[in-house]
């Protein structure tokens, strides 16, 4: 993206978010740890040659997390009543990655970075490392103090278009953040569980979805009797590109909800433009992303930089 592109983006999106973005900036850490940025990216290209499914494992975490009271790691206490307890999160993964993030950036810079813009900061680089955009995000989260499974009310796989739409525009995004970011599965992985329906009885009839490819019903049934996950894109389920949306269009959504963007009429010409220029869809899901990352921020004095991520200080 060109700096100029970069600083009209910020522009906007601090009219849109004047609080949070008046205390996150890019390079936050510059003076205080200039390292951390470089120690974040190391240890995620680590684990991503290992793994290249941190990729959707990290997208997931900080999605989960900035959708439950803000971007504030909070999903990352242990407890036991905690979010990391609620249902909607037990397939959250990674977080030993980012303690081991936070082990060395506390050994550098005690008490400086917070958990909430590692998990910004790892979830950025780990989709560059899957071949999407590489983009400056500004940082100076800090973490929050409080975390509660009964707070985690997050979407399921049939959610409706409008429904889930709603979700991202009650967050100050739109409906196109809604549907770039949506659009993060095409790294994503699904339990067969959130579709075992829509391949054996959907809605009870004893038939598929036929709203689904017929070809890939069969193949998902041969995935799940074999795995207990499927790709949600089946085309390219590692790289970080647009292929999700051609995807959908040809009914290969393996998620309902992910299906219903290419039909609906509120998302389906957005689905078109994403699936015609990937270009497009990178830059429109750096905006979502950075979006996102400040929805309901705490900076300043508010809240704490945890030294340790699984726990309050």
């Amino acid at each position: 993206m060109m700096k100029g592109a970069k600083f009209s983006s910020l522009l906007v999106l601090f009219f849109i978010f004047p609080i949070a973005f008046a205390q996150l900036r890019v390079g936050f850490y510059s003076q205080s740890c200039p390292q951390a940025e470089t120690i974040v990216r190391n240890l995620v290209r680590q684990r991503f040659g290992v793994t290249p499914t941190v990729t959707a494992a990290l997208l997931r975490m900080h999605f989960h997390d900035c959708f439950v009271k803000g971007c504030d790691a909070s999903l990352l206490i242990d407890s036991t009543n905690s979010e990391k307890t609620a249902g909607p999160n037990g397939s959250v993964r990674e977080f030993d990655l980012i303690d081991r993030i936070k082990a060395q950036l506390e050994a550098a810079c005690p008490s400086t970075v917070s958990c909430a813009d590692i998990v910004t900061l790892a979830t950025r680089d780990s989709v560059a490392l899957a071949g999407g955009p590489s983009y400056s995000i500004p940082t100076g989260r800090r973490d929050g103090r409080v975390s509660n499974n009964l707070d985690v009310t997050l979407p399921g796989p049939t959610i409706s278009v409008s429904g889930a739409v709603s979700l991202f525009t009650n967050k100050g995004m739109n409906t196109f953040d809604a549907v770039a970011l949506l659009g993060a599965h095409t790294v994503g992985q699904g339990n067969c569980g959130l579709f075992s329906d829509r391949i054996t009885s959907f809605q009870g009839t004893g038939r598929p979805d036929p709203s689904m490819d017929p070809a890939l019903v069969t193949s998902l049934r041969n995935t799940c009797r074999n795995s207990a996950t499927a790709a949600l894109d089946q085309s390219s389920p590692l790289r970080f590109d647009n292929q999700f949306f051609k995807q959908i269009r040809k009914r290969r959504g393996v998620l309902q909800v992910d299906q219903r963007l290419a039909s609906d009429p509120q998302t389906r010409g957005i689905v078109a433009r994403y699936a015609n220029n990937n270009a497009f869809f990178k830059r429109q899901f750096v905006r979502a992303m950075v979006k996102m990352g400040a929805v309901d921020v705490l900076t300043g004095r508010n809240g704490e930089i945890r030294r340790n991520c699984r726990r309050f200080n």
